[in-house]
């Protein structure tokens, strides 16, 4: 079969210009929505350009407005600076008269201070033991420039005996003992610790300086009660830690032992 007869048989050469209809439709229904969007282009475009004159005209009044800030702003500094000119005019005038004067007083001799005056007022203390002398009548070879010993001993007597004096009023007047209220809490292991028992075996600890007085029971929780117990002590004999220790001891009954209050007396 020869090319020609192929050519021949295909059907598509026949049916072109349904092809080509088909084409034209595509393409216009393709570019079916284009004028559409032009036309919405140059509207905007339009509004655009109209609108650029009303901000051209707002640019323009704000520039106009800033303008005239600026001009006031600069009148006000005119101002402002013609004002620092004429002080620093008149701090300039008072420092040429500061430094005139200044230069004056060097120039001017000082005046020496007279030193008579201390003698002045030495004078009648000196002059009084000689016009003692002069009324009692004594010569110069009875008065003894330098004392004797008999002074010496006499002061040292005096202060002795006044040393004495103080240490006897010191040893007469009672001293005064510095002692303490203390609040103690002494808690039990549970609720069936026998608190009579262990009130006894807190009372039990006895020392110098120390005073049991009253004690409560306080509910703590679970049925579980305190003992609450004050106590006198002497600071110098007797402390908390010593207390603490002396109670817990009791290790069957005791199982803490902490101080609620602590007021001197």
């Amino acid at each position: 079969m020869s090319g020609l007869q192929c050519l021949a048989a295909e059907k598509v050469w026949f049916d072109k210009h349904r092809f080509d209809e088909a084409e034209r439709k595509f393409y216009e229904a393709a570019n079916g929505h284009a004028p559409k969007q032009q036309q919405q282009v140059k509207s905007g475009a339009y509004q655009q350009v109209k609108g650029r004159p009303q901000k051209r005209q707002h640019r323009n009044s704000s520039s106009h407005s800033g303008e005239q800030e600026m001009v006031a702003r600069m009148k006000t500094l005119e101002v402002e600076n013609k004002t620092l000119h004429k002080v620093v005019g008149d701090m300039r005038a008072a420092l040429q008269k500061l430094e005139a004067r200044v230069a004056q007083l060097e120039k001017t001799p000082k005046t020496p201070v007279p030193a008579a005056t201390p003698a002045v007022k030495a004078a009648p203390v000196q002059a009084a033991p000689a016009k003692q002398v002069e009324e009692n009548g004594d010569d110069d070879d009875d008065v003894d420039l330098f004392g004797s010993d008999d002074d010496d001993d006499e002061a040292a007597r005096l202060k002795q005996e006044r040393v004495e004096a103080y240490a006897a009023k010191k040893a007469k007047k009672p001293t005064v003992i510095a002692k303490s209220s203390i609040l103690l809490d002494v808690k039990p292991w549970d609720d069936e610790t026998d608190m009579t028992k262990l009130e006894e075996c807190v009372r039990s600890v006895q020392m110098d300086g120390l005073l049991w007085g009253a004690s409560k029971l306080v509910p703590v929780g679970y049925g579980i009660k305190k003992l609450q117990i004050n106590c006198v002590v002497e600071d110098d004999k007797v402390g908390t830690d010593i207390l603490e220790e002396e109670i817990t001891k009791f290790e069957d009954f005791v199982q803490s032992v902490d101080v609620a209050a602590f007021n001197k007396i």
